[in-house]
């Protein structure tokens, strides 16, 4: 086996998409999308998104647009956004199609049927979306869905800020540079 100090399929760096790199270097929170019911429920790990206040409010995503997830959006026209924490790392890899998920994704984790689609138990927060227009741009499928429900947890940040160790063990999950991270 051989230990490698940069990622091993990485692209040559003359050969690295400047875009790519710049967005990489951004970095966003890690969010899960699902959407659909039983056979044909379908998930999505998603950082580049942002929502925009407003009445009512909405999120703003790019999606892969060759993703099931994007297919059972446009088709259902509902979603469940879920916030992930660093315990939740293994699974935002399974859902990115990044680890092999024996029996299927949605066998990793708990699920619980919403009206918008799959949530996962024990999520932080989460929102019920609605989709509301979908367009190219890129190599990206940009939705803006209308947030019609939200719940959040009272914040586990202020523990950690507290001084409590294991919620500052249980960050939010964030994505920069190729790599998850404690937020």
């Amino acid at each position: 086996m051989t230990i490698h100090t940069t990622h091993p399929f990485a692209d040559p760096e003359p050969g690295r998409d400047p875009v790519r790199r710049l967005r990489g270097r951004l970095g966003g929170a890690v969010t899960l999308w699902t959407a659909g019911e039983g056979a044909d429920r379908a998930g999505l790990t998603v950082s580049s998104l942002m929502v925009a206040h407003g009445e009512p409010g909405r999120v703003l995503a790019l999606l892969d647009p060759d993703a099931d997830l994007t297919d059972a959006l446009e088709e259902t026209g509902r979603a469940v956004v879920q916030l992930l924490r660093w315990r939740h790392r293994d699974l935002a890899e399974v859902f990115a199609g990044l680890a092999p998920a024996p029996g299927g994704p949605f066998r990793q984790a708990t699920f619980t049927p919403t009206a918008w689609g799959p949530r996962l138990d024990g999520a932080e927060g989460w929102a019920g979306v609605r989709l509301e227009s979908a367009t190219e741009v890129g190599w990206s499928r940009l939705v803006t869905c209308v947030v019609e429900e939200t719940h959040l947890e009272p914040a586990p940040d202020a523990a950690a800020a507290a001084g409590d160790a294991s919620a500052a063990a249980d960050a939010p999950l964030v994505h920069r540079r190729g790599r998850y991270g404690r937020g």
